[in-house]
């Protein structure tokens, strides 16, 4: 029998991870399974673009993975068992469970609706492709009402900053207004911070500093000091939150749900299961545990491939850098910030701002895109078989005594 890897997730780390796989192991010892429960890939850092009145063509998963020989399973994942190796997965057709020998765990993360009362109920986020062309509708509707409307950004985040100023520029007849707990740009360098307050000001942002909202309502938000802020589109981009199957499964977690894993991208709790991008709890090479971000899913899938690799063919595993070097903002579609970081993840003096900050952004997204849209480019020839394969022998073994 063939060794099983189930791949969890088809977003940037997931996909990445199935179709490098795919390129390097032999389909006469492997079948590669990825379980994603929709059928696109989602660009998660244009979100923002796509709520904000962008045409975002999404790419079917079926034309990703054509040719590659990576079974792709449309469904939803409800339980993982690691004592069992089965994944259940809930579908159109009821669903079932698939097995596993190496299990892949990329279901990534969501915005965090949970902490403040009403949010769930009445916000909207930019954390998926649904959720982000609700509030496309929900813009849609302020402009055609031709009275303008008000949209409270909430969160100074990275993806707070981009969501602002995106509406702002794409929707100048709203009035945008984006809130701050904290200094705006406080982990920016000061010159960086000195260009986000300009771009705010260029696009008529309102920003609003030290506040912190302790509960949303329909038409307004509370804050902590008592005042109430007028809404009619509230996003929420004040965090992030992982999926709570890891933690019901009985795998080592954090306090936040992420996997814990060694350095290889292995559960520390169960050797044959791996977790990538911002499911993972990995530590980087500063000593500090790696960001949510797009650049922590290419490091942390990356590391996984290696390992994964090496230990089914015998091969010595190769390190892959686990670094965060920089963040990079789009301000709109001509303006924005790349902000370079240190080895302790301090804003550097250094930053580069304006239309090249932005084309740099833009060819970022373009390199990612291409890269997941083409994950078996460069197929070799000659693909690698696995040195053993203990986990079939051992399945095989069960069934005859059975």
């Amino acid at each position: 029998m063939k060794h099983r890897i189930v791949v969890l997730g088809a977003g940037y780390a997931g996909a990445h991870v199935a179709g490098n796989l795919a390129r390097r192991l032999s389909p006469a010892d492997t079948e590669i399974t990825v379980v994603n429960a929709e059928p696109d890939f989602v660009e998660r850092l244009r979100l923002h673009q796509l709520a904000a009145g962008r045409e975002i063509e999404a790419q079917k998963l079926a034309d990703v993975f054509a040719g590659t020989g990576i079974r792709l399973r449309l469904a939803r994942v409800t339980t993982v068992d690691p004592e069992r190796q089965v994944v259940a997965v809930a579908d159109a057709g009821g669903g079932g469970e698939l097995g596993y020998d190496t299990l892949v765990y990329a279901l990534g993360s969501h915005g965090d609706v949970e902490g403040v009362p009403g949010v769930a109920e009445h916000a909207f986020d930019v954390a998926a492709r649904p959720s982000a062309l609700r509030l496309r509708e929900r813009l849609d509707s302020l402009g055609r009402r031709g009275e303008g409307g008000t949209v409270l950004v909430v969160g100074d985040g990275l993806t707070g900053i981009e969501t602002a100023t995106e509406i702002a520029e794409s929707r100048p007849g709203l009035s945008v207004a984006l809130v701050a707990r904290g200094e705006l740009g406080a982990r920016l360098s000061a010159g960086a911070r000195s260009h986000l307050r300009q771009a705010c000001d260029r696009l008529g942002i309102t920003v609003l500093e030290h506040t912190s909202v302790e509960a949303v309502e329909a038409t307004r938000v509370l804050c902590a000091d008592g005042t109430a802020l007028a809404s009619d589109a509230t996003v929420w981009t004040a965090g992030f939150a992982v999926n709570p199957i890891a933690a019901a499964s009985g795998l080592e977690v954090t306090e936040n749900g992420q996997i814990i894993v060694d350095r290889t991208m292995r559960s520390v709790s169960h050797p044959n299961v791996y977790a990538v991008g911002d499911s993972a709890h990995a530590i980087g090479d500063n000593g500090r545990p790696l960001p949510m971000s797009c650049a922590s899913a290419g490091y942390t899938g990356g590391q996984a491939i290696h390992a994964i690799v090496g230990r089914l063919t015998g091969r010595k595993i190769a390190k892959t850098k686990l670094v965060y070097s920089y963040n990079h903002i789009s301000l709109g579609q001509r303006d924005g910030i790349l902000q370079m970081v240190d080895d302790e993840g301090q804003a550097k003096p250094t930053y580069v701002g304006g239309r090249k900050a932005a084309r740099v952004k833009a060819g970022i997204l373009k390199i990612s895109l291409w890269a997941n849209s083409h994950p078996t480019f460069g197929l070799p020839k000659r693909k690698r078989r696995l040195a053993a394969a203990p986990d079939a022998s051992r399945r095989e073994g069960a069934r005859v005594a059975a």
